[in-house]
Formats: C-alpha cells, sequence, structure tokens
C-alpha cells in the first residue's frame, strides 16, 4: 500500500516514539547491580515484557505507574531479590526519563503538516504528558489506556479509537494508518479488525522480541521501515513523486490544448 486516501495515523508511543528499552534498563540496571544481578539485557527486557503483559491482563484499571511498581515486584521474585515499596514507586516514575528516538520528533514535525497525529498508547496521561513534551508536536487526540481502562492488545483499546475517530473527526478506518513497534500489542489485534499498519522495526538487527511478547507464526502488516526517519521520507518521495505527475499531466495537457 502507499499513502493514498490516509488522512490520521495514529501511533504507539513506548517502543515506537519513546526509546522504552533504553529507559527500563536505566532503571532496573542499578537496582540490579546492587544486589550483585547481572542478567544480560535482552533477557530483562523479555522477562519484563512478559511480566508486564501479565500484570497488565490482571488490572485493567491501574494507571500504568501502578502497573509498572507491579512489575517491579514480580522482577524482584523472579531474580530472588528484594523489591521495596520506594522502589517500586521510583520505576513506575521512570517513564518521565525514558528518552525519545532521536528522529522522533523531527519525524513527527514533517507528518504534522500532513496527517492528524493520534496517540493509542497502554500509558496513563500524566506520564504520557512528560512523554510528549520531548517529542515537540501537538497530536490531536492522546487515547490512553486510563482513558479506556483497558490495555493492548485488548480490542477494546482499538475499537475505542475508532469510535473516538469517527466522532471527533469524522475519520473511517480505511483512513487510517496505525503506526507501532510491537506486533503482539499492536499489529495483530489492528489486522484483526482490517486496520492498514506500519511496523517501525526499531528492533531489526537484534536478538530476541525485547520489551515484549514472543509471537508464534508470522503477522501481517502494510509497511516496514526500521526508522521514523524512514517513514517520513517515504511519505516525502510520494508526494514528490505525485507532484511530480501531476506537473507533467498539466504539461501535457497544455501542450494538446495549444494543438
Amino acid at each position: 500500500m502507499d499513502f493514498d486516501g490516509i488522512t490520521t495515523l495514529s501511533f504507539d508511543c513506548y517502543g515506537t516514539l519513546i526509546d522504552w528499552e533504553t529507559g527500563i534498563l536505566a532503571a532496573l540496571k542499578p537496582w540490579l547491580g546492587a544486589n550483585s544481578k547481572t542478567p544480560p539485557d535482552d533477557q530483562v527486557l523479555e522477562i519484563f515484557g512478559e511480566l508486564e503483559f501479565e500484570v497488565e491482563d490482571a488490572n485493567p484499571g491501574a494507571l500504568y505507574p501502578e502497573i509498572l511498581g507491579k512489575v517491579h515486584k514480580a522482577l524482584g521474585e523472579h531474580y530472588g531479590i528484594p523489591s521495596s515499596t520506594g522502589e517500586q514507586k521510583a520505576f513506575g516514575a521512570s517513564v518521565k526519563d525514558w528518552p525519545a528516538f532521536a528522529d522522533s520528533a523531527r519525524a513527527l514535525a514533517y507528518l504534522k503538516k500532513h496527517f492528524k497525529l493520534v496517540i493509542l498508547s497502554n500509558i496513563d496521561r500524566a506520564s504520557f504528558a512528560r512523554s510528549g513534551e520531548k517529542l515537540g508536536v501537538a497530536f490531536d487526540a492522546i487515547y490512553t489506556a486510563e482513558d479506556i481502562g483497558s490495555y493492548k492488545p485488548d480490542p477494546a483499546n482499538f475499537k475505542y479509537l475508532l469510535h473516538h475517530l469517527k466522532e471527533e473527526f469524522g475519520t473511517r478506518p480505511d483512513q487510517l494508518l496505525h503506526v507501532a513497534q510491537s506486533l503482539f500489542h499492536d499489529h495483530q489485534p489492528a489486522k484483526k479488525m482490517n486496520l492498514h499498519t506500519c511496523w517501525i522495526d526499531r528492533r531489526a538487527g537484534k536478538q530476541g522480541v525485547g520489551a515484549t511478547v514472543a509471537l508464534y507464526g508470522p503477522v501481517d502488516y502494510d509497511l516496514r521501515f526500521e526508522t521514523m526517519a524512514e517513514f517520513a521520507l517515504a511519505h516525502q518521495k510520494q508526494m514528490s513523486h505525485t507532484d511530480l505527475e501531476k506537473k507533467l499531466n498539466a504539461s501535457e495537457t497544455s501542450g494538446k490544448t495549444r494543438d
């Protein structure tokens, strides 16, 4: 597919626009090290991903800082080390320190000129506000797990997205492109609802699945890029090609008129 007919881009945030894996490791490694634990980074991320889904699934109404606190406690149990209430709260508050990917803000600034930009994220509004500052763009709508009362990959989150886009902007499902890194949280449920999706494969070239849940078998998507910069550039190239085609057609029409 290309971008023809697309008016709205919905984004997963963490893993796609915000480098949550770097943020997660920065928050957890000092704690692990202080307790004489030095597991490989990929192992920590994959265990985090499994535990996060289990906690979200069991506590769909909990705010994301609470989810992270419970994950911290579960990680402590997994590694056999203490997880204090203070450490759990600190991990829950660490979202504000998670960095944006270097290309996110610039790509979003370009895309804002051509599309409505929407967030659909497993986050709470207060935590996203701090991340949003790093992204440097005014999103047209922000839909969070706090608003919805459930966490992706629950289909309720995508139903909420589609309902509110129609009510607020008149956006039809075929006019939406969902942009995300996680095949598990985003692409699989979005495709079950026949949405167009774009995979930002931030882990290209790396082993394992990172801070998400492994899927067995193929997952469909329409577009794939390794960075947001590549995604924005692909749209720019299509726009340039379209503009050139229009100029050529106009020139041909003008020539025929003179003849």
